[in-house]
């Protein structure tokens, strides 16, 4: 990760930027309202290759290892591609690339429903993440823009809108594609094109408003003033925190209905409620981190959400199935916390860089889950999935590294 950032990273001056948010402009909460929903949707669609991993390792004979590969696949194409899509668009920004991102989910997602072999499955996981590599940075800068400042805020309502779409996958799962069989994931494209429609709309605002704010571009303070190699210590700091975030949920996200199966013998379609459950807690804790944020400092929001899961996840191996669904909830709105705080932190550590910053903690982010799903389910088939849960509840307490962030001031809002 240091290396990619290092050719981004500004001097430490303030840097002007169209996408910046001028001062005194208000908050939108129409367009924040439309992207977070095309973020619901697309997220969503993009949950259902997760929600139907049962489905996929009965209907193919695959081994975990080769599930943990399905992932693998979608989330390191969302993570090479992210970094890219940001560098570009932060030179020129391309408005309308958010409907095309979206055109890609599609793609992935009709092919996902009639795929025959493991090979095309694999190629369906990568199309949609290449989806989802075009739409994160474009749409994470619309947020931005349409922040009036608010920039912790309009990072949560963002992220709320994608984990709730990632929380609603395993349920419809449950619902429409159990019962009816993979085929039935074709229906979920009339979700697509709603979101492209909405994306459109999005899009021209995008336009217009990049065109205005060009022709009265003003240079914005730095919240703070860090050495080249502070900045770079302190995104390395980020990047294992994200490192243990991400690992961590991958061995939920991926396998928690495998677990609960294994451990407990409960059917699928109640394993898949159980997920739905916990990623409906990611949802909601989404929710906080960011205006937290706002008004007490990043730092502490990233402290609290990583390490203060860590008693959770130690205990969660050796409860009982209710235990096992309360904890689960519990670390899921405590840890969700987390994204939107270290987003906004290192956007304002590299300040004018909207794009890249957001392509690359995206980028990373994904490709930490798809890490640490291959890996994961290659450990699961060696030493069985409880072993995984065991050894994964140790990873929370990386946040203790947080001591090594700076701080950032910022006035708190009133």
């Amino acid at each position: 990760m240091q290396t990619r950032v290092e050719s981004a990273l500004p001097t430490p001056v303030a840097i002007p930027s169209p996408a910046e948010t001028p001062a005194g402009e208000r908050t939108q909460f129409a367009i924040l309202g439309s992207i977070s929903f095309a973020h619901m949707l697309n997220d969503m669609i993009q949950s259902l290759i997760l929600a139907i991993y049962p489905i996929l390792k009965n209907g193919f004979h695959l081994s975990f290892a080769q599930v943990g590969l399905i992932t693998l696949t979608y989330q390191l194409t969302a993570s090479l591609l992210q970094p890219l899509v940001g560098m570009v668009t932060d030179r020129r920004p391309m408005p309308y690339s958010l409907p095309v991102g979206m055109g890609f989910t599609l793609c992935g997602l009709l092919l996902l429903a009639a795929a025959p072999n493991f090979a095309l499955l694999l190629t369906a996981a990568a199309l949609v993440g290449t989806g989802s590599a075009i739409f994160h940075p474009e749409s994470s800068r619309v947020a931005r823009m349409a922040s009036g400042g608010q920039h912790g805020l309009a990072q949560s309502l963002f992220q709320v809108g994608g984990n709730t779409g990632a929380s609603l996958g395993p349920l419809l799962a449950a619902w429409i594609i159990v019962p009816y069989g993979r085929g039935s994931t074709a229906w979920f494209s009339l979700a697509a094109l709603l979101a492209i429609v909405v994306l459109l709309q999005v899009s021209r605002w995008y336009g217009h408003h990049h065109v205005s704010r060009s022709r009265t571009a003003t240079r914005h303070p730095a919240l703070a003033t860090l050495s080249r190699n502070k900045v770079i210590g302190a995104l390395v700091v980020l990047g294992l925190l994200i490192f243990s975030k991400y690992f961590y949920l991958a061995s939920l996200s991926s396998y928690y209905t495998f677990y609960l199966i294994h451990k407990f013998g409960v059917s699928v379609q109640s394993a898949q409620v159980h997920l739905f459950a916990f990623l409906f807690a990611v949802a909601a804790g989404s929710l906080i981190g960011g205006p937290v944020g706002d008004r007490i400092g990043r730092k502490w929001v990233i402290w609290a959400s990583i390490l203060g899961v860590a008693p959770f996840t130690l205990l969660l191996p050796h409860v009982g199935l209710m235990w096992t669904g309360v904890l689960t909830v519990i670390i899921g709105l405590i840890l969700a916390s987390a994204f939107s705080a270290i987003l906004v932190y290192a956007q304002e550590l590299i300040p004018g860089r909207v794009g890249t910053v957001s392509g690359l903690f995206f980028g990373f982010a994904f490709g930490m889950g798809g890490i640490g799903a291959a890996v994961l389910g290659h450990l699961a088939d060696l030493h069985g999935i409880a072993y995984v849960y065991r050894l994964c509840a140790y990873l929370p307490l990386m946040g203790l590294i947080t001591v090594f962030l700076p701080n950032l001031e910022r006035p708190a809002r009133t």
